[in-house]
């Protein structure tokens, strides 16, 4: 009994010293919050957000996927919802990543778990201004056969010659599916390369573009063509692909009319979001 209250005295003692280590000292082993890149311009907070709930009126994602940007002003920042359900994303869900899919200020704020996909493409790609990760069903049947997807239509050009698909057990063995680290992040964007869409095995896809309207664009195109794929594949007999030079220049043509849709998808969009 002696020796253990003559211990008690020096316990108290070290706890005491602890307690008197400057906060820098106690918190060393945490890294610092990064810091902000600053505002951005309402505009492209507003076509953010309407993206969220354009894809999910186009059944392009639902309770599950995301969409990101690049920030304006600072390549090495992204902004996305917190996790929530697109349809429910506002402005005060934006948060703002740092390329290590460190949050600036979370706020109490859910991440998604898969924002990873978004920051390592986003490191791998400098062209790269908006990613969207889809659960698209007219995708999945080409994610886990050996058939691959290609274009069919004119809309669907910027699929040519055909779309790469990202096989996670090579990266992670048996895993829950879920790009939710940085090493598979990167492992994706690898897959991608230089092209406009990847499909994940059993999962999704993610596309790219240097405008959130276009990579809602492509999102959409890409579940459409392979629906129109699937169908095409149905009738049996051989299926006539867009060759290079016809994917070429519908790709030009693209570029200049793809606001057109945008413009109706936003319109529609906002319609829903006006209190009544």
């Amino acid at each position: 009994m002696a020796s253990t209250r003559s211990a008690a005295p020096m316990l108290l003692a070290m706890v005491f010293a602890l307690s008197l280590q400057p906060a820098s000292a106690q918190t060393a082993a945490q890294p610092p919050a990064p810091t902000s890149a600053g505002p951005v311009d309402p505009a492209l907070m507003q076509d953010l957000v309407v993206a969220n709930r354009v894809l999910t009126d186009l059944n392009v994602i639902d309770g599950f996927g995301h969409v990101s940007m690049r920030h304006p002003t600072d390549p090495n920042r992204y902004l996305m919802g917190r996790s929530v359900a697109p349809a429910l994303v506002t402005a005060d869900d934006i948060m703002e990543y740092d390329l290590d899919s460190n949050p600036v200020d979370a706020k109490g704020r859910a991440s998604f778990l898969e924002r990873f996909i978004h920051s390592e493409i986003y490191k791998a790609r400098p062209d790269v201004k908006a990613v969207v990760h889809t659960h698209s069903p007219g995708i999945i049947p080409f994610s886990v056969s050996s058939t691959p997807l290609r274009p069919v239509f004119h809309l669907g050009a910027f699929l040519f010659p055909d779309v790469p698909v990202f096989e996670i057990r090579d990266s992670a063995g048996m895993s829950n599916m879920l790009v939710s680290n940085a090493q598979l992040g990167k492992a994706l964007a690898s897959t991608l390369g230089d092209r406009s869409v990847a499909l994940m095995r059993g999962h999704g896809s993610v596309v790219v573009a240097g405008t959130i309207p276009m990579a809602v664009f492509r999102a959409h195109y890409s579940n459409v063509n392979a629906q129109l794929q699937s169908q095409a594949l149905a009738l049996g007999g051989s299926v006539s692909y867009l060759l290079g030079e016809e994917s070429q220049k519908t790709l030009a043509v693209i570029d200049q009319i793809h606001g057109r849709a945008w413009d109706l998808w936003k319109r529609a969009a906002l319609e829903k979001m006006t209190p009544k």
